[in-house]
């Protein structure tokens, strides 16, 4: 992709009037990382949106709401069951803190077919496409299952690349391979003082752990809450959105972004590695088989 020049602007718009069968024309908003985390970037490009249908009422959000937990009461006997998996979950984390810093400097992942290891995969031509999920489906499923949104969809990912990497190699079975969910950093509180950061060191340090953590896993996941209603940009109504990362050292990224009830996910793979109708038609097929099972349960 084409960088954007350093003596102007880092973001530009594209507009592109043509037609097809999904919509009456694309608006591609182009901006550089160093503008801002995915969270503040989308959280300018709601502001230059308004509600399709009531212009002065604010945009909505979806709630958030965790599903039960069947092992919590009030009574001291199920808290003290549940310490065990409190102690586990501590080791857990633990655990893949010290693997997260293995990962960004010792352990790479296998070659495999979503992970083609070239050398400066940044670069290479990507193909980028996407599929939509219906919300209600998926809340079927969290609902049944006592799990969260996140969880399904996630699991819904994998598997689905796991019978993809199957598919194309015997051995991808015993191919290890890892993905790299990115979380919203701003629900850490302590962050490293301005002058701190801008020490030569910290910053080498911190681009090259990131570099490294990226590279050297299989894929990336990353998602955001959209809103309920529809939007509209200059009275123009919004039919679907979604955003993706460019210039990762990585074959395959996937993006999830919630809007109008549905939710969109956007795939990036490298082209001539990855087929992204395959990758698709798996997931499809899998969340088609979750979804069944979900309903089976009484």
């Amino acid at each position: 992709m084409e960088q954007l020049p350093h003596n102007r602007p880092l973001w530009n718009i594209h507009i592109i009037k043509y037609p097809t069968s999904n919509a009456a024309g694309n608006l591609i908003f182009k901006l550089h990382h160093s503008l801002g985390d995915g969270y503040s970037l989308m959280a300018d490009l709601l502001s230059c949106l308004q509600r399709a249908d009531s212009p002065s009422v604010p945009l909505t959000f979806p709630t958030l709401t965790s599903a039960p937990n069947p092992n919590l009461s009030v009574g001291g006997t199920s808290i003290f069951r549940n310490i065990p998996k409190v102690l586990r979950s501590a080791f857990n984390t633990v655990s893949d803190f010290g693997w997260s810093l293995m990962k960004s400097s010792y352990v790479e992942d296998d070659i495999s077919l979503i992970r083609s290891g070239n050398p400066g995969v940044e670069f290479k031509l990507v193909l980028i496409s996407t599929m939509t999920f219906s919300l209600d489906d998926i809340k079927q499923i969290k609902t049944k299952l006592r799990v969260t949104i996140n969880v399904v969809i996630t699991g819904i990912i994998f598997l689905g690349t796991r019978l993809y990497m199957q598919e194309g190699r015997n051995k991808s079975t015993n191919e290890h391979s890892t993905a790299l969910v990115l979380l919203n950093t701003k629900a850490i509180r302590e962050y490293k003082s301005v002058k701190e950061i801008h020490k030569p060191y910290a910053e080498k340090a911190i681009a090259k752990y990131i570099y490294n953590t990226i590279k050297n896993s299989s894929m990336t996941l990353s998602n955001m809450i959209g809103l309920v209603e529809r939007m509209a940009l200059a009275n123009h109504p919004i039919k679907s959105l979604y955003f993706m990362v460019a210039g990762e050292p990585k074959s395959l990224s996937i993006t999830m972004i919630s809007y109008m009830g549905k939710l969109k996910v956007a795939f990036k793979t490298e082209k001539d590695s990855i087929d992204p109708e395959k990758l698709k038609s798996y997931i499809q097929t899998v969340f088609e088989m979750i979804l069944k099972a979900a309903h089976d349960i009484a």
